[in-house]
């Protein structure tokens, strides 16, 4: 005999944490109201180049459009952050560090998570039999946010990321949808009370309002989606940032529940939570290839990854702390690379080489 959807429900979401899913949680398909949002903070451009939003358009919170038939979303939750990786604000503080957002220091995360959403779709079907379903992470027009909170997995913070009160915002979202009847989780309320630490420690103000971010001004956004070269204003606040930003996930109070990584591929991987700018701006791109092979690093291309890295070295000979060996060294790099590289890294090369304070030796 079939299990009820409230037997059902239950079972999958046991079955989720025997997969290593650190929680599970159940909704429908209505994301009305998260639509209505949606196309507003479009109609604002604040989706910057992120074409992708425009393609979907309102589909991105129609499940049903998507898949048809779907009827319930399953949706979990998985910590990614690494174990025993350097202390993020120190790695900040060092001028010849580079910067890397812990979720990209292990494996590709959409791999990870969509196999393991996949074993949880299989653990349902061999108890059940065949059903409509598909996995998603991060890899599709879906509201992972707006349908985890949903789904009571947490609220939507002021800096628009999902909070949980016993595991703060260092995991990865994933989704299934399903064509199953089940009982569905409710919702839990907002947390943030009058806490303002996200807004006010963002470099460049990206987020615009409580629960508004202007992707535009996000260096998530800027280092890792935008294609072309970094607006000027910009640069100088990314500092050593060279692949995303964890600041307003850092000061979050929530954050000191954070759990750590309990998936050996979200370990550090090639030493990257403790690197220099010079060695990965030496890096060939065959080498590029090399150390983020398997890594969500990889989307970027060594083109924007070098682009990033000037402008970070550029950050570098602004700031205090450099010897004057080592800052005669980045100079040297960057105009040694300059003439071998394409006309976006080349212009980032020569506005870091312009940061250099007057009176230092060119």
């Amino acid at each position: 005999m079939r299990e009820s959807p409230s037997q059902l429900s239950a079972s999958i979401r046991e079955w989720g944490r025997e997969l290593g899913f650190n929680a599970v949680g159940i909704t429908g398909v209505d994301l009305a109201e998260e639509e209505a949002l949606l196309l507003d903070w479009m109609a604002q451009g604040r989706h910057g180049e992120m074409a992708y939003f425009e393609r979907h358009g309102a589909a991105r919170a129609r499940p049903q459009a998507l898949v048809p038939g779907t009827v319930s979303v399953i949706s979990v939750r998985l910590n990614y952050r690494p174990v025993g990786a350097k202390e993020s604000w120190a790695v900040m503080r060092d001028p010849e560090a580079a910067f890397i957002s812990r979720y990209a220091l292990g494996r590709d995360y959409h791999k990870v998570m969509r196999q393991r959403l996949k074993k949880l779709a299989e653990r349902i079907a061999s108890e059940i039999g065949p059903f409509r379903h598909r996995a998603f992470a991060d890899s599709a027009p879906v509201m992972e946010v707006a349908l985890a909170q949903r789904a009571g997995l947490g609220w939507r913070g002021k800096h628009t990321l999902l909070l949980a009160r016993d595991a703060g915002s260092f995991y990865f979202l994933g989704e299934l949808y399903t064509d199953l009847n089940l009982d569905y989780d409710a919702p839990v309320e907002d947390h943030c009370g009058t806490c303002s630490r996200c807004i006010d420690v963002c470099p460049t103000q990206a987020i615009v309002a409580p629960y508004q971010l202007d992707a535009r001004r996000c260096i998530s956004y800027l280092t890792i989606e935008l294609s072309g070269a970094i607006p000027v204003e910009f640069r100088p606040l990314i500092g050593n940032r060279v692949y995303g930003c964890d600041d307003c996930q850092l000061v979050c109070p929530w954050n000191k529940y954070a759990g750590d990584a309990c998936v050996p591929d979200f370990s550090v991987r090639d030493g990257l939570d403790d690197v220099t700018l010079m060695r990965i701006f030496a890096w060939s791109e065959a080498e590029f290839l090399r150390h983020t092979e398997g890594s969500a690093i990889r989307r970027i291309g060594h083109e924007r990854w070098r682009r990033n890295i000037a402008v970070a070295l550029g950050n570098a000979l602004r700031g205090e702390g450099l010897s004057a060996t080592v800052r005669a060294n980045i100079r040297a790099a960057l105009a040694a690379a300059r003439d071998q590289s394409t006309d976006l890294v080349r212009e980032h090369i020569d506005w870091a080489l312009a940061q250099t304070p007057p009176g230092d030796s060119p």
